[in-house]
C-alpha cells in the first residue's frame, strides 16, 4: 500500500500537470520547431501557433490580478469566451419558445411578423400551460359584436385644455435620443406620422430627429428639464415655451419615475454628450450630463399640479400629463388630493411598470424597487375613479405591450390606452441581443455609432413601424368584437380571469378591489384603500400620520 504522502504528492503533481497543460504543450512545440529548423526550415511557421500561445501562458502565469488566470494559463480564458457565447448559446439553443426573458421568443416573433407583414397564426393549438397559475385570459360572448367600429381613439384633455388631442389606443413609449440612434428616432417617429400615432420623446430632450417627418410627439420633461433649462439646470419657461408650441407637440408630459429605475436619476458620461446630444438637451458638450433624481420646479402634491398648470399654459393650452412608476400609494392619492384641493387637473396619466426599460439600469433598481403595472395600474384606475375624476383624466399603461391582447388586458383594468417601447423596438430590428448599454447594439437601434446605425434604413424600418402598431390594433378589434363589445372602453375587471392553481380561477374584481365611484371620497370599503387615502397630504409626498 502507498503511503498517503505518496498519493497527495502524486494527486499535486498529476494536478499541477493538467493545470499548466497548454503552457507545457506550447512550450514542447516550440522547443521541438527551434530543434528540427535546421532540417526542416518550414517548421519554423508553427512558431505562429505556438509562439503566441507560449506568450500568452508566461504572461497569464505570473499576473497577479486573476488567480483563474494564475492557475490555469491560457485554458481560464476559455471561461471568458464561453461566458460570453452564453447568452446567445441560450437565446438560440437552449430556450424553448417560451422561456425567454424578458421576452419570450414567440413574443418577439409575433411582433416580427406583423411588422413584415406576414402570417402570425400560430398553429396546432396553444403552446401555454393553460392549467399553469401564469395562465389568464379574456371572457368571450357567445352573442358577437356586429358592429364595433375598426377603430377607435382617445380624447385627452380636460375643460382647462384648449387644445386636446386623440390619442390611438398603441404608442411609441419614452425612448430618449442618446438611449437610441438617430436613425432608430427617425424610423420611430416617420412610422407615427404614417400610422396616425403618437411618438414620447423620453426625458432625453426634443431632438431634431423627433421633428423631422412631423409625427405626433409628445414631450417628456424630466427632473434634468433637458431642452428647456437653464445654465444652472431649472426650468426654463420661455425655452420650454418655445419649443413646446411646435406644431408636431401635441402633448407634454411630467416624468416623475419610471419602471427601470424609479426614483433614480441618471448620468450620461462627458466623453458621450456628443455636440448633438449637448445641443438637444441645452447641456456643455463633453461634459458629465446629470439628470437628477427628483425636480427642482416643485416638492408638494399642490406645487406639482400647479406646475402641470403652468407647463399647459406655456405650451398654448395643450394637453400636460404625468408619469409615474408607482411607489407608495397614499402618494398618488395625494395628487388626487391636490387636484381636488386646487381645482387644478391634469390632462392624463401614464402608469410605467416596474418590468419596463429600454436602456441599462442598476440591477437593484430593475429587479426590486418599483410597482408591477398591474398593481400600479389598478391603484391608478381606484384613484381616478374613487374621486370621480376617472373620464375627465385619461389613464395609460406602459410595460411589456406586445399584442392585442395585451391592449385589451390593460382595458379591463382601467386603461384608455397602451405604450409600446421594446416592442417597437423589436419592429425595428431588435434581436434582444442586450447590448443597448454598451453602444454595440448589432441591429444599430440602441447606438450612437455611425457605422453600426447604417444598418438601419429608415423609409423601411419606418413602414415596419407603422404596419406593427395597425396589426396589433387589428388584432385589438377582433378581441373586442369576439367579447361581444363595441369599444376596448367596455372591458371590465370581471371579464379578465386569472387562475391561481390547477383547479381554480378568479376574475380580477374578485382578487383585488375596484371602487365605485366617489368611494374614496365617501370611504372605501377596502381597508387598505382607505388608510392610504387617510395618509395623503396634498400638501407634502410624506405620509401623514
Amino acid at each position: 500500500m502507498r503511503p498517503q504522502s505518496s498519493i497527495t504528492a502524486a494527486l499535486t503533481r498529476d494536478h499541477a500537470l493538467s493545470r499548466n497543460l497548454l503552457l507545457l504543450l506550447a512550450l514542447a512545440g516550440t522547443i521541438a520547431t527551434l530543434i528540427i529548423r535546421g532540417r526542416h526550415p518550414h517548421a519554423l511557421w508553427a512558431l505562429l501557433l505556438f509562439g503566441p500561445i507560449l506568450l500568452v501562458a508566461l504572461i497569464d502565469l505570473f499576473q497577479t490580478r486573476h488567480s483563474l488566470r494564475r492557475n490555469y494559463p491560457v485554458s481560464a480564458r476559455a471561461r471568458w469566451f464561453f461566458e460570453w457565447l452564453r447568452p446567445f448559446l441560450r437565446a438560440y439553443i437552449v430556450e424553448s419558445d417560451l422561456d425567454g426573458r424578458p421576452f419570450s421568443h414567440d413574443e418577439r416573433s409575433l411582433v416580427y411578423a406583423r411588422a413584415k407583414g406576414e402570417v402570425d397564426a400560430h398553429p396546432f393549438g396553444t403552446e401555454l400551460d393553460v392549467y399553469s397559475d401564469e395562465y389568464e385570459w379574456l371572457a368571450h360572448s357567445i352573442a358577437p359584436s356586429h358592429n364595433a367600429p375598426k377603430e377607435t381613439r382617445v380624447h385627452v384633455g380636460t375643460d382647462q385644455c384648449s387644445r386636446p388631442y386623440s390619442a390611438a389606443r398603441l404608442n411609441i413609449s419614452a425612448m430618449s435620443f442618446g438611449a437610441l440612434g438617430a436613425h432608430a428616432i427617425e424610423a420611430l417617429n416617420l412610422g407615427a406620422k404614417q400610422g396616425g400615432f403618437y411618438h414620447d420623446t423620453g426625458e432625453g430632450g426634443l431632438s431634431p430627429y423627433h421633428l423631422k417627418h412631423g409625427g405626433d410627439i409628445v414631450w417628456e420633461v424630466g427632473s434634468g428639464y433637458f431642452g428647456c433649462r437653464d445654465k444652472d439646470g431649472h426650468f426654463d419657461p420661455a425655452h420650454f415655451s418655445d419649443r413646446a408650441a411646435h406644431d408636431a407637440v401635441k402633448m407634454t408630459e411630467i416624468k416623475l419615475s419610471q419602471g427601470a429605475k424609479p426614483g433614480h436619476g441618471g448620468l450620461l458620461p462627458g466623453p458621450k454628450v456628443t455636440a448633438e446630444i449637448a445641443q438637444t438637451r441645452d447641456v456643455p458638450q463633453g461634459q458629465d450630463c446629470l439628470s437628477p433624481p427628483g425636480h427642482s420646479a416643485f416638492s408638494t402634491p399642490i406645487e406639482l399640479v400647479e406646475f402641470a398648470a403652468r407647463m399647459r399654459d406655456l405650451s398654448g393650452g395643450k394637453p400636460v400629463g404625468l408619469k409615474l412608476c408607482v411607489g407608495y400609494p397614499h402618494e398618488l392619492f395625494a395628487v388626487m388630493k391636490a387636484m381636488l384641493e386646487t381645482g387644478i387637473l391634469v390632462d392624463f396619466i401614464v402608469i410605467d411598470g416596474a418590468e419596463g426599460g429600454t436602456g441599462a439600469a442598476p440591477t437593484e433598481l430593475s429587479d426590486r424597487v418599483g410597482m408591477p403595472l398591474r398593481e400600479g395600474l389598478m391603484l391608478a384606475r381606484n384613484a381616478l375613479v374613487g374621486t370621480n375624476l376617472k373620464g375627465r383624466i385619461r389613464l395609460a399603461a406602459s410595460g411589456k405591450i406586445t399584442s392585442g391582447a395585451g391592449i385589451a388586458m390593460n382595458a379591463a383594468l382601467g386603461a384608455d390606452w397602451c405604450n409600446a417601447a421594446r416592442a417597437f423596438m423589436f419592429s425595428l430590428g431588435c434581436v434582444q441581443s442586450m447590448r443597448c448599454h454598451a453602444d454595440t447594439c448589432p441591429t444599430g437601434v440602441a447606438t450612437q455609432s455611425p457605422a453600426r446605425q447604417r444598418a438601419l434604413v429608415i423609409p423601411e424600418k419606418a413602414e415596419r413601424v407603422a404596419r406593427f402598431q395597425r396589426s396589433t390594433l387589428d388584432a385589438l378589434h377582433e378581441i373586442v368584437v369576439a367579447c361581444g363589445l363595441t369599444s376596448p372602453d367596455e372591458f371590465t375587471p370581471d371579464g379578465l380571469r386569472q387562475r391561481i392553481s390547477a383547479v381554480e380561477m378568479r376574475s380580477m374584481d374578485e382578487l383585488y378591489p375596484f371602487v365605485e365611484a366617489g368611494e374614496l371620497l365617501d370611504g372605501a370599503r377596502d381597508a387598505r384603500l382607505a388608510k392610504w387615502w387617510d395618509q395623503a397630504d396634498a400638501t407634502s409626498f410624506k405620509r401623514k400620520s
